[in-house]
């Protein structure tokens, strides 16, 4: 028993240290994309398209629901204790420094991060990460490090925007519910909003971006030789991008705050 033990740590020990250095490994590779040759820059545009694009309308969706329903709930709750000014300031935090990027990187999870396990899985499978490098290609600096890059301009382009259609958007929606004066409306959230919650945002978005990209891109190049391992690859690597997703989360929330 405790020898079983003992092997399952020394394991997990060793994938740790062995996604250190696979992510370190896709951090130098890109500082070096862009002097090469467009060979990547395909892959590139397909990340971005699949992942920014593609799910921008999800995104728009969840933004104005959630913005609306924030300013609902606040303009009925808020007048009862004298605090009608708070709705901006809740909103704001809501939406820029909380949930604009963390919804949007459970969604970039659950639609990109099982498309590039699996893809990355399927490709072992058929062995053409073999033929990459048997002509002398790296396959991370060819296959990765475009979802790479791809996965973080898409993550704040789309963090971008959830913040644009959950404080703006979502004022549109409302006026069918509770009509709040557009003045009042846009100077109580300009007065509210600083250089602050953005950034903190988009800092968010950022490490989110690169979690799923990393952990889905280990987790296919982790298939073996079994096509029943792919769809293994694609659960696992959503559950641990979830997990670390929610544990940096925390994480940046105490640096800001604290």
């Amino acid at each position: 028993m405790l020898e079983a033990s003992g092997r399952f740590v020394r394991r997990k020990i060793q994938n740790l240290f062995y996604a250190l250095g696979f992510f370190f490994q896709v951090v130098k590779e890109t500082f070096f994309f862009f002097r090469r040759k467009q060979v990547g820059f395909k892959v590139l545009i397909m990340q971005i398209l699949f992942t920014g694009y593609e799910a921008l309308i999800i995104n728009i969706i969840m933004a104005v629901s959630i913005g609306a329903a924030i300013i609902v709930i606040g303009s009925s709750l808020l007048p009862q204790f004298g605090q009608n000014q708070l709705i901006y300031s809740i909103l704001i935090i809501i939406i820029t420094r909380e949930l604009g990027p963390l919804l949007t990187a459970f969604v970039i999870t659950a639609r990109s991060g099982t498309a590039i396990a699996t893809q990355l899985g399927s490709m072992v499978v058929n062995h053409e990460i073999e033929a990459y490098v048997t002509v002398g290609l790296n396959p991370i600096s060819y296959l990765v490090v475009p979802r790479f890059i791809g996965m973080v301009v898409s993550m704040l382009v789309l963090t971008i925007y959830f913040n644009v259609f959950g404080l703006l958007g979502s004022y549109w929606v409302v006026q069918f519910i509770r009509p709040i004066s557009l003045n009042e409306y846009f100077g109580g959230l300009l007065a509210a909003l600083e250089v602050a919650d953005l950034f903190s945002g988009l800092t968010k978005a950022f490490v989110f971006a690169v979690i799923i990209s990393v952990v889905s891109s280990f987790q296919g190049f982790q298939v073996n030789r079994a096509s029943t391992e792919i769809p293994v690859a694609g659960i696992r690597a959503v559950g641990q991008s979830f997990i670390l997703i929610i544990l940096s989360d925390v994480f940046v929330t105490l640096i800001q705050y604290v």
